[in-house]
């Protein structure tokens, strides 16, 4: 089935020493202030410094340079920073491949040298043989800051379509390539936006939206959502819409073709949760839509098709998840039949070898069962360990194919499942300066504030005194349904190979116990997030790993709000501060690209007065606290970042430094160029940002960390 693409011996000697501070005379560039107020519900709320908003404006870029010029300058006095980027630098030398995908004759996977700012992707028909290079996104620009977005492949193999990315703004440009030749043909589709490229006969099916006025790509709202199909070797002009909704502007759009090339199915979002989804028949020309499911309320997709039926996951009646089977002629939610029952842990799933993969969440840790198509447990299938699995999925004729799977201190290896037997076999695990078994996770369970139990990761050296000493990254998210799991991080082991703590708590608002658990941390809830964040701090400090003089937050985009959030309520927690490409002006979030859509999870300003205050009471741009000392606060966010809007961050700096001037921690704001929210970001730039958030947060905590100590 076509996937829908979318939207851690002997006791530690401590490493770190105490370093006195060098003095450094900061001074903010002065962000001037305009006279402008938003009356919401009767009650006035200045915003003095919308004007930069205008990301465009050369005034904007004026004051970009101006504070990234402090930063780096204060950056500048930290005398191992460069230490810090050597050791993040060799640790990232290492050979990274993807696992495998077979399409037509070939095997396809991706793999970077070690350095390379884009990953290639290779084809190989056998692996005995050398792979050659397919797609060397690399290519793409001179300075590695245009990504591979997004690629599809035609059901006979003949072309292939990808998508790039520039700059790492969220817009995409598709191109298509005959595998054979590699020739790339003429076709460019544009201004295409949190969309697949979903293949049926000699095209494809993708959404898109209208091309925005120039100088307003970047910040314009992106409404009335369209999918169309484009065939081989025309003209953008003349591909033919397919679906739309003229009558809602927050419309947005997800086609998908069944593997068969039997049904196109729609799915329709006007959130990031929820979603309605309807069938048309392919077989039959001139068919119509049939809603399977409408309203919002619930999230749906297609698993496959058996025949005539369809084979739906939905959390309708089942918070966690459960698979349902129905005749595509009657699709009712009335006519649904339980294939798969929902359990006490969340599920998703996907098909391969005619078989479906479920993939459990166990307290944030990956569980896999395998099923034939009437509902009957083939087994539970046996993992290499306790961690993270991903990629259970391949075509309806496979016989084998091939999985990642990691931890926090298991770089992601690749594995070949065998279908019929169900055994796993390692294909290719990377070789890199790092020795797994120093190393301890536990996984911890603590109460919140209103008493519930929040479960987090904890990961550090072997033998590490519990002094309150120890400096500790403390990370987490807590939105959008999103589940936070074990994954490896070669940055992360610059941190902890130097003594440092890492831990990630499971906060609410994401999705690691189904849809109550994301409930609970949405709209009215949302307190709960920022409760769950502040007592996983108080329960490392109160445990002795750390303490507020050696404690670090970080979180982006909603983490950046969770960032903003906390230190707002809780200034005293933390000596050092991360928020990044946060969400951090609550009241008018909506008004940018694709904000509308986050409503789901925050409200709206517009909503209700009731909405409006409890945005108003922790929106971290407006609950700046004058007469607080607030930790060492270093913003990031970047140019290019189209999701959430580089406006966010910095009116929260400026607003920060205006109300704080004589903090005696820095407030700082970082801002990338030619990147976006992430995605895509090229090596170097990743190494250049790692390196300046570790090198300051040690240096605000008075500590000279031990790859230092070395070279002293």
């Amino acid at each position: 089935m076509k996937k829908l693409i979318f939207l851690m011996i002997l006791p530690l000697l401590w490493s770190c020493q105490p370093q006195e501070k060098s003095s450094v005379n900061l001074n903010y560039p002065e962000t001037k202030k305009i006279d402008t107020v938003d009356v919401y519900f009767g009650r006035e709320v200045p915003d003095p410094y919308r004007w930069l908003e205008d990301d465009t404006s050369d005034e904007t870029a004026e004051w970009v340079q101006s504070q990234n010029k402090v930063t780096n300058s204060y950056l500048s006095n930290i005398d191992f920073r460069d230490e810090v980027k050597a050791r993040l630098t060799a640790l990232e030398d290492y050979e990274k491949v993807s696992a495998p995908f077979m399409r037509g004759d070939y095997y396809y996977f991706y793999k970077n040298d070690g350095l390379q700012n884009q990953s290639i992707l290779y084809r190989v028909k056998d692996f005995v043989d050398d792979p050659e290079v397919f797609l060397d996104p690399n290519k793409f620009s001179d300075d590695g800051t245009t990504a591979l977005g997004g690629l599809s492949f035609s059901d006979d193999f003949k072309y292939a379509s990808y998508n790039i990315s520039i700059g790492g703004s969220d817009w995409r440009t598709a191109y298509i390539i005959d595998t054979e030749t590699k020739e790339l043909l003429d076709d460019e589709i544009k201004w295409i936006k949190f969309s697949g490229m979903s293949w049926y006969k000699d095209g494809f099916y993708y959404q898109r939206f209208d091309e925005p006025k120039e100088g307003d790509e970047l910040s314009a709202t992106n409404q009335y959502g369209k999918i169309y199909y484009h065939m081989v070797g025309t003209d953008q002009s003349e591909d033919r819409l397919v679906y739309s909704n003229p009558d809602n502007a927050e419309n947005r759009f997800g086609a998908s073709v069944s593997e068969d090339e039997r049904f196109l199915f729609v799915y329709s979002y006007t959130g990031t949760s929820g979603n309605e989804l309807y069938v048309k028949d392919l077989s039959k020309p001139n068919s119509d839509f049939t809603p399977i499911i409408t309203g919002f309320d619930n999230d749906h997709y297609i698993v496959d098709n058996d025949g005539e039926d369809l084979i739906i996951h939905t959390n309708l009646n089942a918070p966690n998840n459960r698979i349902v089977r129905v005749n595509y002629l009657n699709p009712s939610p009335d006519n649904w039949v339980d294939m798969i029952p929902e359990t006490e842990n969340v599920m998703n799933a996907g098909t391969a070898g005619g078989n479906i993969f479920t993939s459990y969440l166990i307290d944030a840790k990956t569980a896999i069962k395998q099923y034939e198509y009437n509902g009957n447990l083939i087994r539970d299938v046996k993992l290499p360990g306790i961690g993270t699995a991903r990629g259970f999925g391949g075509a309806a004729d496979a016989n084998e194919f091939f999985y990642n799977f990691t931890s926090f201190t298991v770089p992601s290896s690749v594995y070949r499942y065998n279908i019929a037997s169900g055994e796993s076999e390692l294909h290719r695990r990377p070789e890199l300066d790092f020795n797994p078994d120093e190393y301890i996770t536990k996984q911890i369970f603590y109460s919140s504030k209103d008493g519930t139990q929040v479960p987090m990761f904890i990961v550090h050296k072997k033998g590490i005194e519990l002094n309150g000493k120890n400096p500790t990254w403390l990370y987490s998210y807590g939105g959008f349904n999103i589940s936070l799991r074990p994954s490896f991080s070669t940055s992360r082991l610059v941190w902890l190979e130097n003594g440092g703590v890492f831990a990630m708590p499971n906060i609410r608002g994401g999705g690691e116990y189904g849809e109550e658990w994301h409930k609970a941390g949405t709209k009215l809830q949302k307190i709960n997030v920022f409760e769950d964040f502040i007592a996983a701090g108080e329960y490392l400090i109160s445990e002795g790993y750390t303490s507020s003089d050696y404690l670090a937050l970080q979180g982006g985009s909603n983490g950046g709000l969770l960032v903003g959030a906390t230190i707002n309520m809780r200034p005293d927690l933390a000596k050092v501060a991360f928020p990044m490409v946060g969400v951090m002006d609550m009241l008018r979030y909506q008004n940018f690209t694709i904000g509308r859509a986050w409503a789901a999870d925050y409200g709206t300003s517009e909503d209700s007065e009731e909405m409006f205050n409890y945005l108003y009471s922790y929106s971290p741009v407006h609950n700046i606290n004058s007469d607080a000392t607030y930790p060492a606060v270093m913003v990031t966010t970047a140019d290019h970042d189209d999701r959430v809007v580089p406006a966010h961050s910095f009116k929260y700096a400026a607003t920060l430094q205006e109300n704080n001037p004589n903090n005696p921690n820095p407030l700082l704001i970082r801002i990338e160029t030619k990147a976006g929210h992430g995605a895509g970001m090229s090596t170097e730039k990743r190494i250049e940002l790692s390196a300046d958030m570790y090198s300051y947060a040690w240096y605000s905590m008075g500590v000279i960390p031990e790859l230092a100590r070395k070279k002293m």
